[in-house]
Order: structure tokens, then C-alpha cells, then sequence
């Protein structure tokens, strides 16, 4: 099966490396697109309190989630077609982002090894909700 859009889900971790080799891997030889898309955390989740600092913290992190999704797409032989940092419920973005540009697959990593886990982890609302076929890779 071949594929001509694939969404990479990625978290500022060491194992989204893995995950976007293996997005090159399955997209090369049909010289498919591949995309990105990362969740940056919000600074107002931590403490309500602070408000007047939240703005320069959220740029901060906003910056450091830019670094982190160049230095994947640095790190690939392998062009990346959009790259794109969201907050909120991660699978409302990739249903939004698959359905916007014509993605046919998702990847993304399942960090979750027990039977229970695996049934309620997030990967699950993506399968659910994006539309589109889902590979979950172990991490």
C-alpha cells in the first residue's frame, strides 16, 4: 500500500527521531509528503497566578518547540512539507490537519506497554477520530 501524505506526531523526546525515520522509510519510494505535528505545552496549566509572566514563558516555549521540530527535520535526508505546533486536545488537530491537506497516514508513538494502557491512551482517539489509516509504533 502506498501512501501520499503521512502526519508524523511528535513530542520533544528522543524516540520522535525514531518515529520520523520510519515516516522516511514508508514514504521514499512513493516520494510521498510528510508532515509534522507537535503539541506545545501551555504555561497556564502550571499556575493561574502568574499571568502577567505567562505571555514571555509562552514565547519561550513556543520558541523551544520551533527548535525542537527544526532540529527533527534537520536530522532526516528527507524533505518535511509543513510543520505544525498546536495546543489542546491532540487528536482534534490531526483530524483538523488530515482533512485540510489530504493526509492518508498517521504515525505516531504509543509509549503505553499494558493491555489497559494501550486501550486508553490518546493514540486511540487519534485512530478513532482522524479518518485515515494509523500506524502506532511502539516506543
Amino acid at each position: 500500500m502506498s501512501y501520499s501524505h503521512l502526519l508524523v506526531a511528535v513530542a520533544p523526546t528522543p524516540e520522535s527521531h525514531a518515529l520520523l525515520q520510519k515516516a522516511v522509510a514508508i514514504a521514499r519510494p512513493d516520494d510521498a509528503r510528510i508532515s509534522l505535528v507537535t503539541l506545545s505545552t501551555d504555561p497556564e496549566m502550571y499556575n493561574q497566578l502568574a499571568a502577567p509572566m505567562m505571555e514571555n514563558l509562552r514565547e519561550l516555549m513556543q520558541e523551544e518547540t520551533r527548535q525542537f521540530l527544526q532540529s527533527l527535520v534537520d536530522s532526516v535526508d528527507y524533505p518535511v512539507w509543513k510543520c505544525q505546533i498546536a495546543s489542546g486536545e491532540l487528536c482534534e488537530h490531526v483530524k483538523t490537519f488530515c482533512h485540510k491537506h489530504q493526509v492518508d497516514l498517521v504515525i505516531c508513538g504509543n509509549h503505553n506497554q499494558s493491555f489497559f494502557s494501550r486501550a486508553t491512551c490518546s493514540a486511540k482517539n487519534i485512530v478513532k477520530g482522524s479518518g485515515v489509516d494509523v500506524l502506532l509504533v511502539t516506543l
